[in-house]
């Protein structure tokens, strides 16, 4: 019997679609936060052999790159340009939104959703309603415990709020930033239908957290969290924990057998 290593497994996968994607749209007083335009992340996604790509820059709440969604209009006509000269990839307008501490839970308000194809959810360092000192500390183990459990209180409450209030796609990179209870995020995805985000560029979910959301009746997706075009499709690394975790890759919605592909 042959054994195949998890770098062999991997190659017999592919990405077909990458729905977490960042470009120059989201962009802050010194520097725009992801580093291609809409048409170069696409001609990425085509180059990976992607059939859909998701452009979701930041909702407006982050202070230092939050998107202006006044600019929502021209991203949508350089989305329709961009499926023009790149045939064969469906290209999403998205945003990710910020988990906030509001009644609603998030930055992005429901009078905009239908102004998005998509909608993505995290929480980010970089909002003024989200706890950042705090849970940056504590991501640095530089508070006591109790603080973190507060926090966890916290940053928890907030994200279901999120969950159970909108229609959201996908819940990113999970327990990043931050303390959380995982496993109320994981009951909340399964009651709202919501992915939870294998982030190739955070290492949330991690393997162990992984392991814990298997239990629940959740699904899950592989996003390369791309700030660069050149990073557009990446998802080794997410397959990678994905296999030591021992995950179902079935319950994976954005990957297929190689085979499967004509």
């Amino acid at each position: 019997m042959t054994i195949l290593t998890a770098s062999q497994i991997i190659q017999q996968y592919r990405l077909t679609r990458d729905m977490h994607t960042h470009t120059v749209c989201s962009h802050g007083i010194f520097y725009a936060h992801g580093k291609g335009t809409i048409l170069e992340n696409v001609r990425a996604a085509a180059a990976r052999g992607l059939c859909e790509v998701a452009i979701t820059d930041h909702g407006p709440g982050h202070q230092l790159y939050g998107l202006d969604q006044a600019n929502l209009p021209r991203m949508r006509e350089e989305i329709a340009r961009a499926m023009e000269l790149v045939p064969g990839v469906k290209v999403w307008l998205g945003v990710e939104a910020n988990i906030v501490d509001t009644p609603s839970g998030l930055d992005v308000s429901e009078d905009y959703f239908s102004q998005y194809d998509l909608v993505l959810a995290g929480y980010h360092y970089g909002t003024a309603k989200g706890h950042m000192l705090g849970n940056w500390m504590t991501s640095h183990r530089l508070t006591p415990s109790g603080s973190r459990a507060s926090l966890s209180a916290h940053n928890t409450d907030m994200t279901l709020r999120a969950l159970y209030g909108h229609d959201i796609m996908t819940l990113t990179h999970p327990c990043d930033k931050g303390p959380f209870d995982l496993r109320a995020l994981c009951k909340a995805c399964e009651e709202t239908n919501t992915l939870m985000e294998i982030n190739t560029r955070h290492r949330h979910l991690t393997a162990d957290e992984l392991r814990t959301a298997m239990e629940y009746d959740v699904r899950f997706i592989i996003d390369s969290d791309a700030h660069r075009p050149q990073e557009v499709g990446n998802y080794a690394g997410g397959m990678l924990r994905a296999l030591h975790a021992g995950l179902d890759l079935t319950r994976i919605v954005n990957i297929e057998p190689v085979s499967s592909f004509k």
